[in-house]
């Protein structure tokens, strides 16, 4: 890849939700924003080679968006006499910040988490418009067709249309009821950066997990006392230590009981420690915690160990436990599961994950998981016809990679 090209890719990373926030909040449109900052983008390929990239590639970007954006605007405005949008199009005068945070990127998220648009809907509009994801990326973070998944796009922008959604923070009074989807959009968005679904992705995307983790400390800023908000940047916090470990030189992915301790980042550490200790005392007070709570202090518990091997499996299991009655996804048991293999052995822990297999069949964790218990367990054939499973379904070539030494190792 040349210079340019990595400055095109690093500049799409960095700053797409900034030119399609700053777009949405000028024109008012999620279509007009998205295509415009894609058209910018475009003409970035085509004219950086020639005339060098330049100094501020944001400021340039959302300056072409706009111009494209105008372009668009007058040629509807000749078409359909769109006098109010014009009018837009030339008042220069910023509107006036609504809600407690001005932040275009936070405004964005709102919009697209708005409660008048499915669940589904939410979380792929958020993917799409800020974390800058392509339709095919978010299908399979959603294990969809990706027609399926355009088509889901392409109806809830038009829902946010005729249904006159605010381009809005919301008010401080409708915050608490409005968060959780936006938690739930941000952990995605965390997800896909923390290890990516797509084969022709870097397997670690960094601009996602510190996208999410800043948008989350903008929520914790404005709810200092939501736990959940608290737990999910906690949670964030403790995984992302962790992210310069988990590849390896050559690009193969590192599970956490074979990654080197000394590399994780001890300020991110004890800052997610931290939380973790002000929600427990919390909960010592009588207020029950959440999932996102909840997920924080297991991975406390495994960022406290020197070693894999001083690792609390009895208090992990105990909290899954907990998550288990919270949140009844067969993800959340096939997690218990890994933990009940290091506490009760393998053979226990296969016989719950087998009871997963409706459910999960599909999904290459599941086979990975399957995998790894069969070998401990010396049933060397059907490990090795799970972890084929598992490399048939993975999608990230640092899972693909280590997948495929474990399963030569069977040999």
């Amino acid at each position: 890849m040349s210079d340019v090209e990595e400055a095109v890719t690093r500049a799409h990373h960095d700053e797409w939700a900034r030119v399609v926030a700053a777009l949405t909040r000028r024109f008012g449109d999620l279509d007009i924003a998205e295509e415009a900052a894609a058209e910018a983008f475009t003409t970035a390929v085509e004219r950086w080679p020639a005339d060098g990239v330049p100094p501020k590639p944001g400021a340039w970007l959302t300056t072409t968006a706009t111009r494209r954006a105008i372009d668009r605007i007058r040629r509807e405005n000749k078409r359909d006499d769109k006098h109010k949008e014009a009018r837009m199009v030339y008042d220069n005068t910023p509107p006036e910040p609504l809600g407690a945070i001005d932040d275009d990127r936070l405004r964005l998220i709102f919009t697209c988490c708005h409660p008048a648009l499915a669940m589904e809907a939410r979380l792929a509009l958020t993917l799409r418009m800020v974390g800058g994801l392509t339709v095919p990326e978010i299908a399979r973070a959603f294990l969809v067709a990706e027609s399926a998944m355009g088509q889901r796009i392409t109806r809830a922008k038009a829902k946010i249309k005729s249904a006159r959604i605010p381009y809005r923070v919301p008010a401080e009074e409708d915050l608490a009821a409005r968060v959780s989807g936006v938690l739930a959009v941000l952990f995605l968005v965390f997800n896909e950066g923390y290890l990516a679904t797509g084969p022709d992705t870097d397997p670690v995307r960094h601009d996602l997990t510190a996208e999410a983790i800043r948008l989350t400390r903008l929520i914790r800023a404005l709810l200092p006392e939501d736990g959940e908000v608290a737990g999910l940047l906690a949670l964030m916090l403790l995984t992302e230590a962790r992210r310069t470990a988990r590849v390896s030189a050559s690009g193969e992915l590192v599970p956490l009981g074979e990654q080197d301790r000394g590399a994780w980042d001890a300020a991110l550490v004890a800052e997610g420690h931290r939380l973790v200790r002000e929600r427990l005392a919390a909960a010592a007070a009588g207020m029950a915690p959440g999932r996102y709570q909840i997920l924080a202090a297991i991975n406390a518990v495994h960022t406290s160990a020197r070693d894999v091997r001083d690792t609390d499996w009895s208090q992990v299991v105990a909290l899954y436990d907990q998550l288990v009655r919270l949140d009844r996804s067969p993800i959340i048991a096939l997690n218990r599961a890994i933990a009940v293999a290091e506490l009760d052995g393998p053979e226990v822990a296969l016989a719950a994950v087998d009871r997963l297999e409706d459910e999960l069949a599909g999904y290459h964790a599941y086979q990975a998981t399957r995998a790894d218990l069969l070998r401990r367990l010396g049933r060397s054939g059907e490990a090795r016809a799970a972890y084929d499973r598992a490399i048939e379904l993975a999608g990230n070539t640092a899972e693909t990679a280590y997948l495929t030494r474990r399963r030569e190792q069977l040999r």
